[in-house]
């Protein structure tokens, strides 16, 4: 196959709650007209948000690989979704978007093994960095999060509206001090990456190997974390379904409900405000005001509107044992602040 003719492929990492999927969103509002996109998106937990946040159309197919780690307990998941996604849909380029704990390891040698390697040319690996992630030293110790850096080829200092001058111009001496230097950084700051970043045609600079941390090999052993699939049949009426897993330091609980629930928005960020500081959460709702979507990093709230109508579903992400669930279980938590009824 001609190299002309090969799916050019873009993998966006980072870690949890650094702007991956508004990074993304910011791209496909930029998206020349008359290419198609393919987007896979994977998650940690079991419940899948990140999905419900991709507003339908034809130019653009979105795919949710809940469930675990794309880089070792999804691999086999991920090479089944992508040589579909190429076969049927023919996308003109694809963006993979790794969960927040994802390795770039595993997913490298699965892109440029036998499987793919005269069907996509992987591009520039594109990092997303939270300023503020850079004073928790339980982050910057997580050695997942210095090789999502150090195997990086470009860096997006991301979030300029929630740290400080102070915090963005330490993230960009920390990337200066990582070595072979990065091909390109774009701060948020200057706006929205363009679009230009992605479309000029790149590849990996060379770069010794990154071996796949412990940790993350003796997953690839266990498949995903939790049964299910993104569009599970939602719980009946009254019923919540909540599920839990850990792994990497980190625990995933999810939460879905009919789509005939309704939730109070205000009670609902009252609730979420009140969760330890380091918690993630991500959630879509039938509120009184109609569908939500809520997304919480850093400490930081934001609410948005939702087309979302499958279900409601809730996850939150936290450093094990740092989430109280002895006396209740989430959806007990929201009955009882009277968040859900």
């Amino acid at each position: 196959m001609a190299l002309e003719a090969l799916v050019p492929v873009h993998i966006v990492t980072g870690f949890l709650g650094s702007g991956k999927t508004t990074l993304i969103h910011q791209l496909i509002e930029q998206k020349p007209t008359h290419e198609k996109w393919a987007i896979l998106v994977n998650e940690f937990g079991q419940i899948g948000i990140d999905q419900t946040m991709f507003a339908a159309r034809d130019d653009v197919v979105v795919k949710g690989l809940p469930g675990g780690c794309l880089c070792c307990q999804l691999a086999f998941v991920l090479q089944a979704a992508l040589v579909n996604l190429l076969a049927r849909q023919k996308p003109d380029r694809v963006i993979i978007e790794p969960s927040g704990l994802g390795h770039p390891a595993g997913l490298m040698d699965l892109l440029q093994g036998e499987a793919f390697q005269d069907v996509v040319a992987v591009q520039d690996i594109i990092a997303t960095l939270d300023p503020r992630r850079l004073d928790e030293a339980r982050v910057r110790a997580h050695e997942t999060f210095q090789d999502q850096l150090t195997m990086a080829d470009a860096v997006v200092i991301t979030l300029a509206d929630m740290a400080s001058d102070e915090q963005h111009a330490r993230a960009e001496q920390f990337i200066d001090t990582l070595w072979p230097p990065r091909k390109w950084v774009h701060s948020t700051q200057q706006g929205p990456l363009p679009i230009a970043r992605l479309l000029s045609p790149s590849a990996p600079r060379p770069a010794a190997p990154t071996a796949m941390p412990a940790a993350h090999r003796a997953l690839a052993t266990s498949g995903p974390s939790l049964e299910g699939a993104f569009f599970d049949l939602p719980p009946p009426l009254g019923k919540a379904q909540q599920q839990s897993a850990s792994a990497l330091g980190y625990t995933s609980t999810g939460v879905r409900w009919h789509p005939a629930e309704r939730f109070d928005l205000d009670r609902l960020a009252l609730w979420m405000s009140e969760l330890p500081a380091t918690a993630r959460v991500k959630g879509v709702f039938h509120t009184d005001d109609g569908w939500k979507q809520l997304n919480r990093a850093e400490g930081t709230q934001r609410v948005a509107a939702s087309a979302w109508r499958q279900d409601s579903r809730l996850e939150v992400i936290t450093p094990d044992g740092t989430l109280p669930l002895a006396d209740a279980t989430l959806p007990d938590q929201l009955r009882a602040l009277g968040a859900w009824r």
